[in-house]
């Protein structure tokens, strides 16, 4: 971005706060000539008054219940009036609301990339965030693209969290409140159409199953079939195709006065196109900015994912405080094949004749199974000492295979556990498979004082200890390591320090320091002896543990319940951040540590109420990242770190208005700019800018019965890539979309 963009975008920001003080002073109170003899004031005058106060918002982001604007840590929240009025239903919608965070799909619908404040995940590794759907942690990161469907509240934490929420929060974490069982029966239904053939239905219905209300359900459930908006040139068919399903059923029962138990038991379903890929060499082209390069794969990827989840929660509530068990059950399993390097049907632009459509096939196969547990216990809020003390065990097993196999044109042969050398319709040429039995044992707690009643001390600490377990479960003929057993342990004590300052409930300012740990993990076998012998340093058979140590001091204002305007700044000491990378020298793909960055930046959030209709919001993120020493590739040092964008920037307005007596328009326009990205630490080639509009139109019923949405995403129809690896291959993003949604509500 130029200069004179990021001032631009900076200074409308700002014109949110300062647009808001002028209107403050022009609706100041004046004197009512219009007041009775009793002194009282005009009702309508009232109306107007709380038609300009925001949103409040209750967090959980330290484990107990507290105001957003009083919580030392930087926190970008959702309530369920902005989810609506925004239209968020997946990770996408609302990381592009939040400053300093990114999101970028790739191949399959399970394998996306969060990067918050210059942390990023990598392929088939965890993510540096921490993401817990009703206080139960999701175990695996291809669970987290997902269908948000009946959410009521998502909060993204900024900075260090394992002190409270452990192993993987080194960037952050995200909190996902789901809609809870209702005091009264009542629901809804929706239904939807877009472009791409897109279909789409929502329901959910609750109430209580018994006569007091002790016992309260809540079912909801979603649909969606998108017929793709990527074209195939060779096939032509879109190929991004995606069909969706999901339902949840949730019930809490107030045992008795001191006892609640919450369940909640869950299932959703994804098919669709997978490695969508443009090999950009084959055209001469090796640039992140270029969009334009047709899809031309001679095999339609598939991918199937599965997702099943059986969760409880227990509240013992005593005199002194809250004890809490949560219990949870995951299944995850994917699938996807589509076509191997170059994805074309032919091998080059010049083929020899009859060299067309022997490229290859490539599959790969994920199944998780996992089993945590918490208990914790949390003091009363209203005491001048505060602490919570708890533990905390899990189990995963996660089996992953990856195969290639012929390409003879008779279609791609699934490739599960085992690889099937001699089938006709293509024979696998390589497999590799490895069962990984992780299990983590944690202890954890937190103590806060109020030194003064406007000044409070707090630290936290949890103490992680990660053990892993890796047996090859491939077969001689493909791996010569077939069989081998390699184990490791990485341990960590995560602390967080804050200090916080109340001045008046207007105000809160606050400094903390952090620190957050990801465990290592295993490379092929072999990898570090093959990388030596070909003259590489910085790549071992395993990878060490991810560390950040964090400062920051933040600002939360709310002046007037109409205005919002937060802050904050951070410096970030990045240890072996896990880079993936295909090392051609050795033919392996490996998790290579970058071993040392420096992350520097800050974050301004702005909402207004100016009217009673009309709303602004904007939001700006700034990190600067440094790469200061990396073994693999000294030349690196120096450069931008991968996955991290220097800035993103978004600013938007709603307004509200009255058609008639029995309906109310909105409109919202959101427009985000997001700065070039590099992929690698070579920072071989960028993205450029995107530039990118969302809209959304909706007709309210005044008495709440029935609403109807047009929507629109990405107006501009920017062609840009959601996801380049090195060495050119390209995965576009998605073009414009648009549609409608009728929603009706009953009591």
């Amino acid at each position: 971005m130029s200069r004179i963009d990021r001032r631009s975008l900076t200074r409308a920001l700002l014109a949110v706060a300062i647009t808001s003080s002028w209107a403050h002073a022009a609706d100041a109170p004046q004197e009512d000539k219009s007041q009775s003899a009793a002194g009282q004031t005009k009702k309508p005058a009232a109306k107007k008054e709380e038609a300009k106060t925001l949103e409040e918002i209750t967090v959980t982001s330290r484990q107990r219940s507290e105001r957003l604007q009083d919580v030392p840590i930087a926190v970008t929240a959702f309530g369920p009036a902005e989810i609506r009025e925004a239209g968020i239903s997946r990770p996408a919608d609302f990381i592009a609301l939040t400053p300093n965070v990114s999101f970028n799909q790739a191949q399959n619908v399970g394998t996306s990339f969060i990067t918050i404040r210059g942390l990023t995940q990598v392929r088939n590794e965890e993510a540096p965030v921490a993401v817990v759907i009703d206080g139960i942690p999701q175990v695996n990161t291809n669970q987290f693209n997902q269908e948000l469907y009946d959410v009521e509240q998502i909060e993204v934490l900024k900075g260090p969290q394992g002190a409270l929420y452990g192993n993987n929060s080194v960037g952050g974490a995200i909190n996902i409140v789901t809609t809870p069982p209702p005091s009264e029966a009542g629901g809804y239904v929706q239904a939807g159409a877009g472009n791409g053939g897109l279909k789409r239905t929502q329901a959910s219905y609750g109430g209580p199953l018994d006569k007091d209300g002790h016992v309260r359900y809540i079912v909801s459930g979603f649909w969606s079939e998108f017929g793709g908006l990527l074209q195939n040139h060779y096939l032509h068919v879109p190929v991004d195709n995606l069909r969706s399903s999901g339902v949840r059923l949730r019930v809490i029962d107030d045992i008795n006065d001191w006892i609640t138990a919450d369940v909640r038991v869950s299932s959703a379903y994804d098919n669709g196109g997978a490695l969508n890929h443009v090999f950009q060499p084959l055209y001469g082209v090796y640039d992140a900015s270029n969009a334009k390069l047709p899809l031309t794969a001679n095999n339609h990827g598939k991918d199937k994912r599965e997702m099943n989840q059986v969760a409880a929660k227990f509240d013992f509530r005593f005199e002194p405080g809250t004890l809490t068990s949560t219990t949870s059950w995951d299944r995850l399993r994917e699938y996807f094949a589509g076509d191997q390097f170059p994805y074309s049907p032919r091998t080059s632009l010049n083929p020899l004749p009859g060299y067309e459509g022997l490229d290859g096939v490539q599959t790969q196969f994920l199944y998780v199974h996992a089993l945590s547990q918490e208990l914790r216990f949390t003091s009363r809020a209203d005491e001048r000492f505060r602490w919570i003390a708890g533990v905390y065990g899990q189990a995963v097993d996660r089996y992953i295979s990856s195969g290639i196999e012929q390409d003879l044109g008779l279609g791609m042969v699934p490739l599960y556990r085992h690889p099937k050398p001699n089938d006709p319709r293509g024979a696998t040429l390589s497999f590799i498979a490895d069962n990984n039995q992780n299990r983590t044992y944690s202890a954890f707690g937190q103590v806060a004082y109020d030194i003064l009643p406007e000044l409070e001390a707090a630290l936290a600490m949890r103490y992680d200890d990660a053990r892993r377990r890796q047996i090859n479960l491939s077969t001689p003929q493909y791996d010569p390591n077939a069989g081998e057993e390699r184990s490791a342990r990485f341990k960590a004590w995560e602390p967080k320090v804050s200090l916080t300052w109340k001045p008046d409930p207007r105000y809160t300012a606050y400094l903390t320091y952090g620190k957050g740990f990801n465990s290592g993990g295993f490379n092929q076998s072999g990898v570090a002896k093959a990388a030596a012998s070909a003259g590489l340093i910085g790549v071992s058979d395993l990878y060490k543990p991810e560390y950040a140590r964090t400062w920051e001091a933040g600002v939360k204002s709310r002046p007037f319940n109409w205005l919002e305007v937060n802050g904050d700044v951070f410096y970030t000491n990045l240890s072996n951040q896990h880079y993936f990378v295909f090392v051609g020298a050795v033919g392996a793909q490996v998790i290579a540590p970058i071993d040392a960055e420096i992350l520097r930046g800050y974050e301004l959030e702005a909402k207004a109420a100016l009217t009673s209709h009309l709303s602004l919001f904007g939001a700006y993120g700034y990190t600067q990242s440094n790469i200061r020493k990396f073994t693999l590739n000294p030349a690196d040092v120096g450069n931008q770190a991968p996955y991290a964008p220097r800035y993103t920037g978004n600013i938007g307005f709603e307004y509200r208005h009255p058609i008639n007596a029995a309906l109310d328009g909105l409109v919202r326009v959101d427009y985000r700019r997001v700065a070039e990205q590099y992929w690698d630490p070579e920072n071989s080639t960028a993205r450029q800018p995107l530039n990118l509009i969302d809209a959304r139109i909706m007709l309210d019923a005044h008495d709440g019965t029935w609403s109807l949405s047009f929507w629109g995403r990405n107006l501009k129809n920017q062609k840009y890539l959601s996801d380049w690896v090195v060495g050119g291959f390209a995965h576009p993003a998605e073009p414009r979309t648009f549609g409608a949604d009728l929603r009706w509500n009953f009591f």
